[in-house]
């Protein structure tokens, strides 16, 4: 049968039909959603705030109160704006997002010193916990770290007037009232295309054919929206928008067709504009009361953009309570609409497509193997089958495509990377203010970023570490007495580099966070080869790895640890958790590896040679584990979501079973130990530690809970809540099954599970800039091609057998089995 179009499969309700190759990547729903959500930051009771009294801190809690959004709504975004689609027939409601409107920063009323005069001066001490624990006084080394090392920053809006850390906060909602009744309505479907990042809504009413369509353009920085009937004179449609409700501002018409919100954050006066405006084919348009109302129109489209006054500030002024503004959202959103308007819907759907698809399709991955049918269904009965048991590899295609979906949608070069929720959100507050939280989250939203060739996207995580530079060295000497930078757990787009005001120093101690993020530099390059970027940010990375050298204790028997340090989120204050040590050793090989690489003095990195000749190794414990904390006291019926000791497993590259088979032996019994469930980013991190020992069955468990138990109906990852991360990590996971390569090599086909007997996967990238092809049958290789992109030597290996070859850049070379099962070029 031939395959389906992408049209097709929009339009087609529940059917099976015959694989092909390119399956379009779609999911959908055939349920529209209610309107119980709208304007949740009022909890369904706006008239409890009135007199002044606002919503300052709705959506702080540990479940999302519209689960409509959280696990039925269209997330589609650009990386600096986001839109949720709901798809209610009555009145379509959207949400929306611009990722700079933040609450917080050096412009609340009580200025720029209330903000920035807030990290203590501890840095003396830490020679009194470093007495303490060599007096094996741990008690007292917990004290002193406690009181010690927070700040006043409370991590709460309700607990200080003006809120300084801040949030993301909503952008607001807007509204389409269609004039339309649910009643009698058939064949509703709701749908993302992967494919295109087009978002569908289509239902018959009354035998009338409706249909809508959404995007977020790159190119043009708008969010499109389409409404059109099978017959003409059918759209009735009342737009309104319902505003963020902590901020105030003026909604006025421009012109007889557009509309004009102008507002201030209350906490920061932030400004933001919003600008919307209507083209309609056929029938009226009026333009009164800050609502737009169409009538008797055959198509309407509303072209919706939105920017703050946010500036990003590499060198901020801290005096200066306006460090970070420097935009005026007026004039940019103006230019943005009127431009766009100007192109009109197709001209700009067409280089949408051409945007995206110029990321998007980069790696294609099919799983189907020797599956002949395709069965399309709506996507919440796709996962429950699943939960019950079902085979379902398009499903786990689709998944694996959603994660480098929403990298695509939420991180573009230009903008903040992407938050714990990407660039979605649908309140007041969020779950840890939907932050940058650098104790994992951050980091593993971008790890699937180069392996998947979506590098650019990147871009923005190192912006964003420039920007905690200048407040980062001031936090390490003022807390640790070190020369270069750092950052803590949690951090906003102020550059805010502080621990929090908690005493719980499980979570609020994290001094390596810094090291952890800076390791993303040096893996830039490592995928890359891109010696100009390696130059620019070779002094942060520098900077990086003098702290981590200065924060080792010299003990007396000659061994460095990280005194004090903990696991992030779980346990004691220690005298060198493993996890630091992790960490310490693998921002100081980046050091060392991107000194050489640009042959700079070598007296820079003698100093972090002589720290990794130091520092304490890892050590087994009594169960055969490897030790979380100096001191073996791991429980073995301990199920904790983090397993931060395996860092050097992964994301690291310090245990290995290829190099450290021992250590990668006890990295297998602690993740025997945690189990194979937990929240869905902890599963998917655990996938890809799976993975790197090399074991894809257990992977593919973990891959399989993560879609099971992780994963709510739009296919976001849940903790719970809804966090993006999760998404990241199995997009990552399913690649590192697949394709290794930090170990120094080309690792094919390094944990593939019995589940997936045969497929491909094609436009993956390797360190050393090699762009991979994958092709496999009967559970083994079949042919590999490899595309040198710099030029370098080529090392493959495949189960226990390499090949080593030198490369062209620009060549391809293809790689496939002897009659004897050795690596060869083949022709």
């Amino acid at each position: 049968m031939k395959q389906l179009s992408l049209y097709s499969l929009f339009l087609l309700s529940p059917l099976t039909t015959t694989a092909q190759t390119q399956t379009p990547l779609t999911y959908w729903f055939d349920t529209p959603v209610s309107l119980r959500g709208q304007a949740i930051w009022y909890g369904g009771h706006p008239e409890n705030f009135t007199g002044g009294k606002k919503p300052i801190s709705a959506g702080d809690t540990a479940t999302n109160p519209d689960s409509d959004w959280e696990s039925q709504s269209l997330p589609i975004g650009n990386g600096s704006l986001g839109a949720n689609v709901l798809g209610s027939v009555e009145a379509e409601r959207i949400t929306f997002n611009e990722k700079t409107l933040w609450r917080g920063g050096p412009n609340t009323k009580k200025g720029a010193d209330y903000y920035w005069n807030v990290n203590k001066q501890s840095a003396h001490v830490i020679a009194d916990i470093r007495k303490a624990f060599a007096e094996n006084d741990w008690e007292r080394a917990s004290q002193l770290t406690k009181k010690n090392f927070n700040s006043e920053v409370p991590y709460e809006s309700y607990a200080e007037d003006p809120f300084r850390f801040g949030s993301f906060t909503t952008a607001g909602e807007f509204y389409v009232e269609t004039g339309l009744s649910a009643v009698g309505m058939t064949g509703y479907r709701r749908s993302l295309s992967l494919d295109s990042a087009l978002a569908v809504v289509q239902f018959s009413k009354d035998g009338i054919d409706y249909r809508r369509e959404y995007f977020v353009s790159r190119p043009a920085n708008v969010l499109a929206v389409r409404f059109k009937a099978s017959q003409k004179g059918m759209q009735n449609l009342t737009f309104s928008y319902a505003p963020n409700p902590v901020s105030e501002g003026k909604m006025t018409a421009v012109g007889s067709d557009a509309l004009l919100w102008d507002a201030r954050l209350d906490n920061n006066d932030m400004q933001y504009a919003i600008r919307i405006k209507a083209i309609n084919h056929g029938g009226t348009l009026t333009n009164e009361g800050g609502r737009i109302t169409v009538k008797g129109a055959d198509e309407v489209v509303f072209l919706i953009t939105a920017d703050t006054d946010y500036r990003a500030n590499y060198d901020p002024d801290f005096h200066d309570p306006k460090a970070y503004v420097g935009v005026n959202p007026l004039a940019t959103t103006a230019t943005w609409l009127d431009k766009a308007a100007d192109k009109g819907y197709d001209s700009l759907l067409k280089e949408h497509y051409a945007d995206y698809h110029n990321l998007f399709n980069r790696v294609s991955l099919d799983l189907m193997g020797d599956n002949t049918t395709f069965t399309d269904m709506p996507i919440n009965r796709r996962l429950e089958a699943y939960r019950q048991g079902a085979k379902d590899p398009y499903l786990e295609q689709l998944y694996y495509q959603f994660g480098r979906y929403l990298l695509i949608s939420s991180s573009r070069p230009g903008d903040m990377p992407a938050n714990l929720q990407g660039v979605w959100h649908n309140n007041v507050d969020g779950p840890w203010r939907v932050d940058y939280h650098n104790n994992i989250n951050l980091q593993m939203n971008y790890w699937p970023a180069c392996p998947t060739a979506l590098s650019e996207c990147e871009q923005p995580l190192f912006d964003f570490i420039r920007t905690l530079i200048k407040p980062g060295e001031v936090t390490a000497k003022s807390y640790f007495g070190t020369r270069g930078w750092t950052t803590s757990v949690s951090g906003n787009i102020f550059g805010f580099t502080t621990p929090l005001s908690s005493e719980d120093m499980s979570w609020n101690f994290s001094p390596f966070a810094g090291p952890w993020l800076a390791t993303h530099l040096w893996n830039y390059y490592d995928f890359t080869r891109d010696r100009r970027f390696l130059a620019e940010y070779y002094d942060i990375l520098k900077g990086s790895a003098d702290f981590a050298a200065d924060y080792l204790w010299h003990r007396p028997d000659g061994v460095y640890t990280a005194a004090p340090s903990t696991s992030p989120e779980h346990g004691p204050v220690d005298e060198g958790a493993t996890f630091a040590h992790a960490v310490i050793r693998e921002i100081l090989l980046d050091a060392v590896q991107a000194n050489r690489t640009l042959g700079k003095d070598a007296k820079e990195r003698r100093q972090w040679e002589d720290a990794l000749k130091h520092l304490a190794p890892y050590k087994i414990g009594r169960y055969g584990q490897l030790m979380e904390w100096s001191k073996d006291i791991d429980d073995p019926k301990d199920e904790h979501r983090h397993v931060n000791h395996l860092f050097g497993l992964h994301p690291g590259h310090t245990v290995s079973p290829v190099t450290t088979p021992e250590l990668a032996k006890a990295a297998k019994v602690v993740l025997e130990h945690r189990g194979d469930g937990a929240t869905g980013w902890s599963m998917g991190w655990k996938l890809n530690q799976w993975a790197r020992l090399h074991d894809g069955n257990h992977a593919y468990t973990l891959y399989g809970n993560l879609l099971k138990n992780g994963t709510l109906d739009n296919l976001w990852d849940t903790h719970a809540p809804f966090q993006i991360d999760g998404n990241f990590g199995g997009t990552a996971g399913v690649t590192e099954m697949l394709l290794q390569s930090h170990m120094g090599f080309i690792h094919l086909l390094p944990a593939l599970p019995e589940a997936w007997a045969k497929g491909s996967v094609t436009g993956l990238r390797a360190r050393g800039n090699f762009h991979v092809d994958i092709h496999w049958e009967g559970g083994k290789l079949q042919k590999a091609v490899i595309r040198s992109g710099s030029g370098e030597p080529c090392e493959v290996r495949y189960a226990d057998k390499t090949l080593r070859f030198s490369t062209k850049a620009g060549k391809t070379y293809v790689v496939g089995l002897d009659t004897n099962g050795n690596i060869k070029l083949m022709k």
